[in-house]
């Protein structure tokens, strides 16, 4: 016999014994769970419950008969046969890997199988365990089946629908509605009398409902055609069902398909506003540090409707150094906030001194706060809040009305990017022909005296190409070259010189009509005397060096440039770091603005923008037009029959972005529908649609009649004027 028909032949009876065993014992249990449905769910639901536990619980007896295996026989047939000598590992041993004496003891342990009867291996009933499974099964099955149905003892609200009394017709007579918000609200649960509900976006909404006489079946019909059946509980119908949007809806029952449509209940999801940040200290957006100062206390105060986050993040960056050699740090502190839920309180204090700040530099502050709306937060920043740490102004020169201030003016800003462009074509050099290297390395030079023109028009000095003086005999006379040369400076001239027309040409020998002629705005005093002698001297120098730099620029030579350009950049940075710019004086500082009281009027009193003024073209359907006509008319049946609500109801569903609320419009044009004659709701309807009525063009008034006299008048004049 072969190992593995001797191992069948002697497990395979346990394995069945184990099956049936674990069927008896836990039978029990579906039957109860199929009550439990069939009470609650119906029969259908019942059946498919049955098939799935059966599966299920012939699936895991199964699996437990899997313990009775190779290992598990070895162990039987050592503990019940004493024949078997503890060797009966050898029966199923393999026979390459057993000595002759192993070998041997195999057969003779084989002899004494085949020579007894098989062993009964089996194990034994649970007797007990199936008993008490199959009565505890019996009393919970009989309990489910036999125990009355659950009458309603819940206290409704009587309905406010007001619909007829039909024999057999089912109609509601009773309602509730609960409203549980959002766990992140931190509002209680609460249940209202009325269908209409305003409540928080995400609240689960549970219907109670109660029909007289009951209903077979009963629907939750929503304006956009969803359609939500109910559940039966009892004498009750319920359903729950999120509130994500504001929606319309009517309950109707089955069998009132007859009867006039019950009215619309309306629902409002109140959507979560994001939390609001109020700045208390420091009163102004900038701040200059006061002597001394170690520390920045900064105050905010966070509010929000239902709840602002426990913590909170400061963004702090530090701005450092000038012009364009600006570099940033940033860095983010957590912050805790003191308070309740809903407003809380954050101070801190920066450390000026472990941040780095030092004079010349600007450090911002921003926070950032969330609140607790579940799963996506919103988050806010605050305006920013700067500190200012100015440069040292210097003393002020004795003899000079002016004050002293800290000025980098814009033309200092470029001779960097002539440096950088000149670099760029050195490195490009092998892959351009000779011709479109000199090309582009004279478009540099040109740049170059843009540059050092506007330079010298800063310094007060004569612009290439501006005006020039009256001829006099001993003239130079300049070739065609030059005279191209200073026609072309002329046209990067900044400052418009233009000519005077021949009508405005000032008289001959006048000083001041000489002045204004041939002078230069930049010989101006002021414009003269705006820098110090000595840093006049240092511009001086970087003009120097731009004119060599846009000399070997304009030849093709960029590499001899460049050292030039980069001693025009030196002196450039002096400028920068020690030039006063003396601006005159324009008396005393106004106040500071008030941030505190901006759009903080009262605004009672203005005018209603609903009705301002709507383009025609927008309105193409003539459905609003003329259902506001037509619901200004009589309420009878025959032009009741001939509003156009179906069609106002199609205009609006493609003009929904111009009506401000649409769902007070499908409110009212369904309450027209339900009801033709109810003055009410003509009114009401036709006051939404006035609203969205496009406005008729001013028009010139005609003028009345002025009588006999103003006749004879106007005859007058016509006469006077001829024909």
């Amino acid at each position: 016999m072969s190992t593995n028909a001797l191992l069948s032949r002697l497990s395979q009876p346990a394995r069945t014994r184990s099956v049936v065993d674990d069927l008896l014992i836990w039978s029990p249990l579906p039957l109860v769970v199929v009550a439990v449905v069939w009470r609650w769910q119906g029969a259908i639901a019942a059946t498919l419950v049955t098939l799935a536990g059966l599966l299920a619980l012939a699936a895991f007896a199964w699996w437990r008969a899997r313990r009775f295996d190779r290992q598990w026989l070895i162990r039987q047939l050592d503990a019940r046969r004493v024949d078997m000598e503890d060797s009966a590992d050898l029966l199923f041993a393999e026979d390459a890997g057993l000595n002759p004496l192993q070998q041997l003891q195999r057969a003779r342990l084989r002899q004494r199988l085949a020579a007894g009867a098989a062993p009964d291996l089996r194990p034994a009933w649970s007797s007990s365990r199936i008993a008490a499974s199959w009565i505890a099964g019996a009393l919970a099955v009989a309990v489910l089946v036999f125990w009355p149905a659950r009458q309603s003892t819940t206290a409704l609200a009587p309905s406010t629908e007001n619909l007829p009394v039909v024999a057999g017709v089912p109609r509601l007579v009773a309602q509730r509605l609960r409203i549980v918000p959002p766990a992140y609200t931190g509002l209680a649960a609460r249940d209202d009398a009325s269908l209409d509900a305003k409540a928080p976006q995400g609240s689960r909404l549970r219907w109670t409902l109660r029909f007289e006489p009951q209903a077979a079946a009963a629907d939750l019909v929503f304006h956009d055609g969803t359609r939500i059946a109910l559940v039966r509980d009892g004498d009750d119908w319920s359903i729950d069902r999120n509130l994500d949007k504001s929606v319309l809806y009517r309950v109707v029952p089955r069998g009132a398909e007859t009867q006039p449509a019950p009215p619309l209940h309306r629902l409002d999801a109140l959507a979560d506003a994001p939390p609001q940040i109020k700045v208390l200290a420091p009163e102004r957006s900038l701040s200059l540090v006061t002597p001394g100062q170690r520390s920045w206390p900064l105050t905010f105060e966070a509010s929000d409707d239902y709840g602002v986050a426990a913590n909170a993040q400061l963004r702090i960056t530090l701005a450092q150094g000038e012009g364009e050699n600006i570099t940033f740090r940033e860095r983010t502190l957590d912050l805790r906030g003191t308070g309740d839920g809903r407003l809380k309180r954050f101070s801190p204090q920066l450390d000026l001194a472990s941040l780095g700040f030092a004079t010349g530099d600007d450090l911002i502050a921003q926070l950032t706060i969330s609140d607790n709306r579940a799963p996506q937060p919103q988050k806010v920043r605050s305006p920013s809040l700067i500190l200012r740490w100015p440069s040292d102004l210097g003393a002020e020169s004795t003899g000079l009305e002016g004050m002293v201030k800290k000025v980098m003016p814009a033309y200092f800003r470029s001779q960097r990017q002539i440096i950088i462009d000149a670099e760029a074509l050195l490195k490009e050099k092998r892959k351009l022909d000779a011709e479109r290297f000199v090309a582009r390395s004279d478009s540099i030079g040109v740049d170059q005296r843009i540059l050092r023109l506007r330079y010298g028009q800063f310094l007060g000095e004569e612009a290439e190409g501006g005006a020039k003086p009256p001829p006099t005999n001993d003239a130079e006379t300049h070739d065609a070259e030059h005279a191209e040369t200073q026609a072309e400076a002329a046209s990067h001239d900044d400052h418009d010189h233009a000519a005077a027309s021949e009508e405005a040409k000032p008289a001959f020998g006048a000083d001041a009509n000489v002045l204004e002629e041939f002078g230069h705005t930049h010989d101006h005093a002021e414009a003269a005397t705006l820098l110090d002698p000595e840093t006049r001297a240092t511009l001086k120098q970087a003009l120097d060096q731009m004119w060599q730099s846009e000399l070997h620029l304009r030849q093709g030579h960029p590499q001899q440039a460049l050292p030039y350009a980069y001693k025009a950049l030196g002196f450039i940075k002096q400028v920068q770091q020690a030039t006063r710019i003396f601006l005159a004086r324009v008396g005393p500082e106004l106040p500071p603005i008030d941030e505190t009281r901006r759009l903080s009027g009262d605004r009672a009193g203005l005018a209603r923008r609903e009705l301002a003024l709507t383009s025609k073209s927008a309105y193409t359907d003539a459905a609003p037009d003329d259902a506001w006509r037509l619901l200004a008319e009589s309420p009878d049946t025959a032009k009741a029959a001939e509003l156009p609500l179906d069609a106002l109801e199609r205009w609006l569903h493609a003009n929904e972005a111009l009506v401000p609320d649409p769902l007070a419009f499908v409110s009212a044009i369904d309450a027209v529908r339900r009801d033709p004659s109810c003055l009410e709701c003509r009114r009401n309807l036709r006051g939404l649609l006035w609203m969205v009525l496009p406005r008729p063009p001013a028009n010139v008034s005609r003028r009345g009649d002025p009588g006999a006299e103003g006749r004879h008048y106007l005859e007058a004049l016509r006469q006077e004027a001829g024909p």
